[in-house]
């Protein structure tokens, strides 16, 4: 491959940098297990900016590799607004994607609601909170969803850039000359290696050091699949980190406090349901003709 020099210079700086800065964080005691599991400790509340700080290291190595590497500049990188239906189309879309995920969740009886959100106010009383003073749960709950699906793509949005400049910026165009299968794949199983660090000390999988790695790589490799076909479809890397953004409001807002209890391996976002429900999208997505635009 061509440009075999630029993709292995990417890699060694991503997961290179990455896993020293994630290394340094698991070694200094930075606890990372978000999830608020009774009898497991809490990540501290600044753990998600430390954590939000290495999603920009794939930037960081995709301007390293074309400017200083092999100087080809940022000219592949897809670096361009394109269409807005497509974002509209996505912040509606996600949201919709995971509300189907937890209802086949339930259904499979791998998790049931928690409408009274007792998970969640045991984890604000465990940070010293007062929790008396909470709002009834029929106005969190609303109020969280209408925020994530508004605020989610926006605010996780600009994160999700610093991953997207990378993985659907740099390394996918370079990967597509092997074909959209093996290009999808490789990026997939990439994208979950270079989380193992986290995953291993108890990010989205707590309880599931090993089994969570490869489970991390099941979910990137299906997101992956529609994540990758409408960046290439709208040539756009701003695009993915709107979608990375929308996805991961979601995955952190409404789902995770009204089923507190789906198991990470089996149920959820995180979960084989997911992966099921992500690859269904994504290949629906593949499958659409080229020139036919998503519209509302």
């Amino acid at each position: 491959m061509k440009d075999s020099k630029g993709i292995l210079a990417f890699l060694l700086l991503t997961f290179g940098i990455t896993y020293a800065y994630e290394g340094c964080l698991i070694a200094s005691g930075v606890v990372l297990n978000f999830g608020g599991s009774p009898g497991q400790a809490l990540a501290p509340p600044y753990a998600a900016l430390l954590v939000g700080m290495a999603m920009w290291i794939p930037a960081l190595a995709t301007v390293i590799v074309v400017k200083v590497i092999t100087k080809e500049g940022f000219g592949g990188v897809n670096l361009r607004i394109g269409p807005l239906r497509p974002y509209l189309i996505s912040m509606l879309l996600v949201p919709a994607t995971f509300a189907a995920i937890y209802l086949l969740t339930f259904v499979l009886g791998l998790t049931s609601p928690d409408w009274r959100l007792t998970t969640f106010s045991e984890m604000l009383a465990r940070r010293g909170m007062d929790v008396a003073s909470l709002p009834p749960s029929h106005l969190i709950l609303p109020a969280v969803f209408v925020s994530s699906i508004i605020l989610g793509p926006c605010v996780n949005g600009i994160f999700g850039f610093g991953e997207e400049l990378g993985w659907r910026g740099y390394l996918l165009p370079k990967l597509m000359p092997l074909g959209k299968p093996k290009a999808y794949a490789l990026v997939g199983v990439i994208w979950g290696l270079w989380h193992a660090p986290l995953i291993v000390a108890g990010f989205n999988y707590p309880g599931y050091p090993i089994l969570g790695v490869l489970a991390m790589v099941g979910l990137t490799a299906s997101l992956g699949i529609f994540i990758n076909e409408m960046s290439l479809r709208y040539r756009s890397v701003i695009l993915a980190a709107w979608i990375h953004g929308t996805f991961n409001g979601q995955a952190y807002g409404l789902w995770r406090l009204l089923f507190p209890d789906a198991n990470p391996v089996l149920g959820g976002f995180t979960g084989i349901v997911g992966m099921l429900v992500w690859t269904a999208l994504g290949l629906a997505i593949v499958m659409l003709p080229q020139a036919r635009r998503l519209t509302p």
